[in-house]
């Protein structure tokens, strides 16, 4: 039984005509004749009763009548849903993203897809960058944005920009006055940073740790906020992204270029290998690639 036969069924249903039927349809009487008929034999009985001066329905194809009625509405949602999807009219988007750009610089980004897909959703996963990669892993989102995996990692990765990590002091801090500190000068303070498992912890302590030093830890937070709160009542000092300096200031603390190791590595776009993104979410990922707003690596 195929949406054709239905449709063509409903009409000769509608005006008892194979001859009016047939030019609404735009068919010969004989192609039309040949698709009820292709239609019977599917079923397995006749749906009209047929003499040379009139057509009526039988009683199976009186039953058949509102049951093809709603079939045919079902495919037309169906079939309209789909072409509002396919052309951006409808759909939502499931994406994760680590705090820090969740906080910082995905929602310019977000403003900007509405702009240009008013009638999109998205649902935005705000979890630390393993569990970002882990939601992408399993399919449960279908974009991620989190720092560059491992090379091991089966995700792939499409860079957006290069973030390299600053220094984050108390604004009435001597340090604060610098246009650049070393880590040596930074950790002569008391350090605050994220709690593990943060891959920001995880990232500054091996790399420190390439350079013979330890993180001396005096206080830690499972969020940044708090981090940038702490280190502007003058608890400590810490050490952040370059994504994260808008919400440093905000929060009343100051952020100071770091160098002797400069700490960097890239952010961008995790997907599934051999999955084919929804029409939605490769234009929000269109959106991100072209987004003016990273910050600059130098």
């Amino acid at each position: 039984m195929t949406v054709k036969q239905l449709r063509a069924f409903l009409v000769v249903a509608q005006t008892l005509s194979f001859a009016q039927a047939g030019e609404r349809l735009c068919l010969s009487q004989s192609a039309l004749s040949l698709t009820i008929k292709a239609l019977e034999d599917s079923l397995g009985g006749r749906l009209f009763s047929r003499t040379t001066r009139s057509v009526c329905l039988t009683p199976e194809g009186e039953a058949l009548v509102p049951l093809a009625r709603r079939l045919l509405a079902d495919w037309d949602d169906a079939e309209d849903e789909l072409r509002q999807r396919f052309s951006l009219r409808r759909g939502r988007v499931a994406m994760a993203a680590m705090p820090s750009f969740a906080g910082n610089l995905l929602p310019p980004v977000l403003k900007r897809f509405r702009q240009q897909y008013p009638a999109i959703g998205v649902t935005v996963h705000d979890v630390i960058n393993e569990e970002v990669m882990e939601l992408v892993r399993s399919g449960a989102v279908e974009l991620g944005i989190a720092f560059e995996p491992e090379p091991t990692s089966p995700l792939l990765f499409q860079a957006l920009y290069v973030d390299r990590f600053v220094a984050v002091v108390p604004a009435d801090s001597p340090l604060a006055g610098q246009s650049a500190l070393s880590w040596a000068e930074l950790l002569t303070e008391s350090f605050i940073t994220l709690q593990r498992p943060s891959s920001v912890r995880v990232m500054l302590e091996e790399h420190l740790r390439q350079q013979g030093r330890a993180l001396p830890v005096a206080f830690e937070s499972h969020q940044l906020a708090t981090v940038g709160r702490m280190v502007a009542n003058g608890l400590g000092v810490s050490a952040v992204p370059a994504l994260c300096r808008e919400q440093m200031h905000e929060l009343g603390a100051c952020c100071v270029a770091l160098g002797e190791p400069v700490i960097e590595r890239p952010v961008g776009l995790l997907t599934r290998p051999g999955y084919e993104l929804s029409v939605a979410a490769r234009a929000i990922a269109d959106v991100l690639a072209q987004a003016p707003i990273y910050p600059a690596s130098t």
